[in-house]
């Protein structure tokens, strides 16, 4: 029987939108093996590294960085396991350390670390990184783009480093995971900040970089400028997993920082870009309810991905609560620049993180036209260059005045985790 409507996301709600007339673009996963069976079966056949047993020894000081609680990874589950098997080599709890990947974020509660690392919660230490204690960190030297590498001190003298995460798209450093846990994850402030500021071009030619989008790793100066960094580090075993959209581990990829990230990338693409023949005129996308659109800064990445499917000038139709506002006390500020040209300006004079995704959003809503269903006000939204409406219904009404008569429309259910690639434009190119 054919599909007639589709459950949209929104907050914690659901919401139902007919898709006679709409081309779906979903994933079809397989089903996932046991959880610990995928990490057991991975540890035991590491890619490009000899297994852990074979790293560490006795006596080692082994540090284990981690993702904080905005990333899920399935750590609670990989993390005892993986003790588990330095124990097994011979390293006892007392020699090992569980460092938080913070970059820039906040500190963590007790809560957060508890749902963190699970049963290791008052077994194995746990600290946070403090991208700004200047004595918690230890400077490692410049790339060869002239970035200055100061890495949490922790982690650069410990004896073995194993780097923990997940991989998805990343939308400008084109995936997350592998060399990512470490910088940022655990680089200082201006690390972080210099490492990011090239998605830009030249300011000879200005405006972003075109290969620093989801989805590219080659010629991506951003993910270059990251891997140079991290590979200072001299990280001794990764592991990363890839998700579902439910969380559910659908891979475990383990062994050298950039060859088991490389094999987790390829699984991310396989499972989660959808090709196009032809960009659309509308796409309705919902970011995939709560967390993903628990703020703004985190929607954006479904508004970022999702205008891969859709045409110059063409609508996009965001569903995204943002109950939690914005994301940073500093993100809006960003949008009292309504030129890109200032924008810019403004950035190159004095980068933020988040001005950068102000300014990626603020873009898109230039070159499409972006209506926008969330709890933010309507006087914010129009900041964003975006149009407010209160809910799909009116969106779908508001969204009729810019379409053909006979729309090419398509409905993202996931439009935080699905990238569109439309494969006939890129032959042409």
């Amino acid at each position: 029987m054919a599909v007639t409507s589709v459950e949209l996301k929104y907050g914690s709600e659901r919401w139902s939108l007919s898709c006679d007339e709409a081309q779906l673009l979903t994933v079809d996963l397989p089903s996932a093996e046991r959880p610990e069976v995928l990490v057991r079966r991975a540890l035991a056949n590491p890619v490009g590294t000899p297994p852990l047993a074979e790293i560490c020894q006795p006596g080692d000081r082994v540090v284990i960085v981690t993702s904080d609680i905005t990333r899920a990874t399935g750590s609670a589950l990989y993390l005892p396991i993986l003790v588990d098997e330095l124990n097994r080599a011979g390293v006892d709890d007392r020699d090992i350390e569980i460092v938080i990947a913070l970059g820039i974020h906040r500190r963590q509660t007790a809560d957060e670390h508890r749902r963190i690392v699970g049963a290791l919660f008052g077994r194995i230490k746990v600290t946070d990184h403090d991208c700004d204690d200047a004595e918690q960190l230890v400077e490692l030297g410049c790339t060869s783009g002239g970035i200055p590498v100061w890495i949490n001190r922790t982690v650069a003298e410990a004896d073995r480093v194993i780097v923990t995460g997940s991989i998805g798209f990343h939308y400008f450093a084109g995936f997350g995971g592998g060399r990512k846990g470490l910088v940022p994850g655990v680089a200082s402030r201006q690390t972080c900040m210099a490492s990011h500021f090239s998605v830009f071009n030249p300011p000879e030619i200005g405006g972003k970089h075109p290969r620093a989008v989801a989805g590219a790793l080659q010629g991506n100066p951003v993910h270059q400028n990251l891997l140079e960094a991290a590979k200072m580090v001299h990280s001794d075993f990764l592991l990363n997993t890839v998700l579902s959209p439910s969380k559910d581990m659908l891979g475990v990829f383990c062994g050298d920082l950039v060859q088991a990230h490389l094999a987790g990338c390829e699984l991310v693409r396989q499972s989660y870009e959808v090709p196009l023949e032809e960009p659309v005129d509308l796409a309705v996308v919902s970011c995939g309810g709560l967390p993903k659109d628990i703020n703004f800064i985190q929607a954006q990445k479904a508004l970022d991905y999702s205008v891969n499917a859709v045409r110059d000038g063409g609508v996009v139709i965001l569903l995204a609560a943002c109950p939690d506002g914005f994301g940073h006390p500093t993100f809006f500020n960003w949008f009292r620049y309504q030129q890109l040209d200032a924008f810019e300006a403004a950035l190159r004079a004095g980068y933020q993180i988040n001005g950068q995704t102000a300014y990626s959003v603020f873009s898109k809503a230039r070159r499409f036209k972006v209506l926008l269903v969330s709890e933010l006000s309507r006087d914010q939204t129009e900041a964003m260059g975006m149009k407010k409406a209160m809910d799909l219904s009116q969106a779908m009404e508001m969204a009729r005045k810019y379409l053909p008569v006979r729309p090419e429309i398509v409905i993202i259910p996931e439009g935080g985790t699905v990238l569109p690639r439309v494969v006939r434009s890129e032959l042409r190119r």
